[in-house]
């Protein structure tokens, strides 16, 4: 009996030690930038692309006041109310202190400075597919907006949420950095625009349902889900009977406008995603709705 309770316990300790190596946050070797060059002007492409204002503005923030980071929005969900953080260029408050390499791993692998996991509220789930120029490029952008010295909120989650090592776990159940959409079905205009969609532009994390550990069903990939806010459903942008049934030209320009075939107007969260995909160019929306076209058609659920 001794022996047995022996071998087990030396069998948990075990366990529990590659549990806790697999699930280590994970973070970018040096030299994987190196000779990587910046470029503001294309980190600003990449800052609209990630609907970056849209997040961590501060609540109610118009106009030139919205590129000033601070944060305090809060997104309330079935785990707690998460509050966005300061990213403005403060070198105490913000992340003006940041290096290249600290901003790739919060995107890339949801991994802080401090080497501790981001929850996937952060949707570095998406931004995982964004390439490493790109969020070079987002950093250089990110140095020239106007520091804030507002203090980030903590998160008021409870537990075991709270506990962060077990989002070690989550990851290795939800986190891929590959492609949802074979790229090799799709049409050249179709595989940029899933760049945008499946990235940096992190459509699916309001377009497609969760389940009920938070990880998004990509087997309903873009079907549509519960509005985040509570009320209402997000619809559904597959090419389904139950989508909206506009042509590339109908979504390129509602992502333009907000207005859509019917002269109806975007609302609800709407407003602050084509505040940003306004400003891409057209060929960046005429690929985002060729990407969406291509989808595999599916019901709402």
């Amino acid at each position: 009996m001794k022996k047995f309770i022996l071998k087990f316990a030396v069998f948990g300790i075990l366990s529990v030690a590659v549990g806790l190596l697999l699930t280590q946050p994970k973070t970018i070797d040096d030299d994987e930038i190196a000779g990587v060059t910046s470029d503001a002007a294309r980190g600003e492409a990449v800052f609209y692309q990630g609907g970056c204002a849209s997040c961590h503005a501060a609540p109610g923030a118009t106009g030139d006041a919205k590129m000033v980071l601070s944060g305090g929005r809060k997104f309330p969900s079935p785990f707690g109310t998460f509050i966005a953080p300061n990213i403005s260029n403060h070198p105490v408050r913000g992340i003006g202190n940041w290096s290249d390499i600290d901003l790739i791993n919060a995107m890339i692998y949801g991994t802080s400075p401090e080497r501790r996991h981001y929850y996937p509220a952060f949707p570095y789930t998406s931004y995982a597919r964004a390439t490493v120029p790109d969020i070079i490029d987002l950093r250089a952008f990110l140095a020239t907006l106007p520091a804030s010295d507002t203090p980030s909120q903590p998160h008021d989650v409870g537990f075991p949420f709270n506990v962060r090592f077990l989002l070690g776990g989550w990851k290795l159940l939800f986190y891929s950095q590959g492609p949802v959409i074979d790229a090799a079905a799709l049409s050249e205009a179709a595989q940029r625009g899933q760049k945008i969609v499946e990235g940096l532009g992190h459509c699916s994390e309001c377009h497609t349902p969760r389940n009920m550990l938070g990880g998004l069903k990509k087997s309903r990939w873009m079907a549509g889900a519960p509005n985040p806010e509570g009320k209402g459903f997000v619809p559904n942008l597959t090419p389904h009977k139950d989508g909206p049934g506009w042509s590339q030209r109908d979504i390129a320009e509602y992502l333009k406008s907000g207005f859509t075939p019917e002269f109806d107007t975007a609302g609800s969260l709407m407003v602050d995603v084509i505040e940003n995909t306004s400003k891409l160019t057209d060929q960046d929306r005429l690929d985002i709705a060729a990407y969406l076209l291509a989808l595999p058609p599916r019901a709402r659920q």
